[in-house]
């Protein structure tokens, strides 16, 4: 195990890098730099925007097996007391995508040094958090000419013990679309409201209205979520507001919901213009399509798991978090799976802190997983 011990070196220097989408320069010259320390005669390296592909030749191969790690952090001020705290400080590796760089880059030196029959494409993704990065990367020159035959990924886990392996074939992350509506009226005098249109007002009525939606709208047997997290109007106390914002997600289970739910809040919404005699625009910002395993290498791999002495296979139910992962499955077979890291405080809290021991219990676990399934 403690020979695994550069990998975990490698996630505290990422750790303290962490960048948002798009914005990941030193992440993508951190990790360049040690993909190119290693032996190159086996590899092919291409950048996309602050993304990079690795593709590892294989000694026979009959596929090209995809390994996809998120390289983005949160705009996150961190709380934790950690010697290797992030130096930018208003963001924050609070996802562990530290860990999902470090593995990934634990299993290609693995690859590397132990070739598989198939060939491997191991994609650096940037942006999951926003923009989206994996839907662009999945249409990019560079992968339609490496397209990969299946395509699997992890997520770290903080709610599961070190060694848990967590999975279930089928829908395993929810279908996510964030909610922006900006409402618009006629601002005036707290003591003339007969002369405006209070905005503070027209929105409280619709942050009601939106909560009719799941419990009226969507088959009580399928899940939804729609939260609105953040509402902002008016600006000072005795000014009735012309203007107010809501910020929002929304989640379900099935694409048909998701679709139902937006034609809802545009119902909902030119009722607001009509009874309160104002302007509103939506805006349903960035949306990740679900996460769904495919059924037959998933099984294999839940049996591959089960026959591992290192981790445990705990089945899962599907959960409302969204992940940009899915695009790739939507195109490719392949599953992604929970890896868990054991953590008190859970995905996005600023003192996020997993177990490091489960980056040498994933890269060991992956690395025997390919000779399996590489040199079938």
């Amino acid at each position: 195990m403690g020979n695994h011990s550069q990998f975990v070196a490698i996630r505290r220097e990422l750790h303290q890098i962490p960048e948002l989408g798009f914005q990941e320069f030193k992440t993508q010259a951190y990790l360049l730099n040690a993909i190119q320390a290693l032996p190159q005669e086996r590899l092919e390296i291409k950048t996309w925007k602050t993304g990079i592909f690795v593709k590892v030749k294989g000694t026979a191969p009959t596929k090209l097996i995809g390994y996809r790690a998120d390289i983005d952090g949160l705009p996150i001020v961190e709380e934790t007391d950690l010697p290797y705290v992030s130096t930018h400080p208003t963001q924050m590796h609070a996802c562990g995508h530290d860990f999902h760089m470090s593995i990934a880059f634990g299993v290609l030196t693995s690859v590397v040094n132990t070739p598989i029959k198939d060939d491997m494409l191991f994609i650096f993704q940037p942006a999951e958090e926003g923009p989206g990065g994996a839907e662009p990367m999945l249409k990019s020159d560079i992968m339609k000419a490496w397209m990969p035959d299946m395509i699997f990924a992890l997520h770290i886990a903080p709610e599961y013990p070190v060694g848990t392996i967590a999975i279930k074939p089928g829908l395993l992350f929810a279908n996510t679309s964030e909610l922006f509506i900006d409402l618009k009226g006629k601002g005036g005098h707290a003591a003339y409201p007969h002369e405006t249109n209070d905005m503070v007002v027209a929105a409280c009525s619709l942050v009601a209205q939106l909560q009719t939606i799941v419990s009226r709208n969507i088959n009580p047997l399928d899940s939804a979520v729609v939260t609105i997290g953040k509402i902002t109007g008016g600006t000072v106390q005795n000014v009735i507001a012309e203007t107010a914002r809501l910020e929002g997600t929304m989640r379900t289970l099935s694409s048909e919901s998701m679709v139902k739910i937006k034609e809802r809040v545009q119902s909902l919404v030119k009722g607001i213009e009509v009874g309160y005699n104002c302007e509103c625009s939506i805006n349903f910002g960035s949306g990740y399509y679900q996460v769904y395993n495919e059924e037959q290498l998933t099984e294999e791999f839940m049996g591959f798991v089960q026959n591992q002495n290192e981790v445990q296979l705990h089945m899962c139910t599907e959960a409302m978090t969204g992940e940009d992962f899915g695009y790739m499955l939507k195109d490719i077979p392949g599953f992604m799976f929970w890896l868990g890291v054991n953590s008190p405080y859970g995905l996005h809290h600023s003192k996020l802190n997993p177990n490091e021991d489960a980056i040498d219990v994933a890269i060991s676990m992956i690395a025997n997983y390919l000779q399996f399934k590489g040199n079938q």
